[in-house]
């Protein structure tokens, strides 16, 4: 056999050397990326606080929790505005905006006028 059959394409190469790239030091400060452990059950608390250690969407979801606590914390003084898109109703979440109108956990309501697509969506 000759030597040029065992040596890898070249666009093989430039894509193991794409994917099999050397790892970089995290920066002073990271997070580290860890999942919930869901041996020790489940503690709801724990469960959304653990999110700070996930991907993008679910710390942005923790930084959320703790400014809903911040401001339940303060909730005297404190009028709470809560904004959302028209799909967020079509998407699953009316019965989460329902709990938090009916146990007066918000003061008022902003949201978006939807699409004709979001009425035939809810009628559905």
């Amino acid at each position: 056999a000759s030597a040029s059959a065992s040596a890898p394409a070249p666009c093989m190469q430039t894509a193991a050397d794409a994917v099999l790239a050397g790892s970089e030091r995290m920066q002073q400060g990271a997070r580290e990326v860890v999942g919930y452990d869901f041996n020790g059950g489940v503690d709801y608390d724990r469960l959304l606080r653990s999110f700070k250690n996930h991907g993008f969407q679910a710390s942005a979801l923790a930084d959320a929790a703790g400014e809903i606590d911040r401001m339940l914390a303060h909730r005297e003084n404190t009028t709470i505005f809560l904004g959302y898109t028209s799909n967020m109703i079509s998407c699953g979440n009316r019965e989460v905006i329902r709990y938090l109108v009916e146990h007066k956990l918000v003061d008022a309501i902003v949201t978006t006028a939807g699409g004709i697509e979001e009425d035939v969506m809810k009628c559905l």
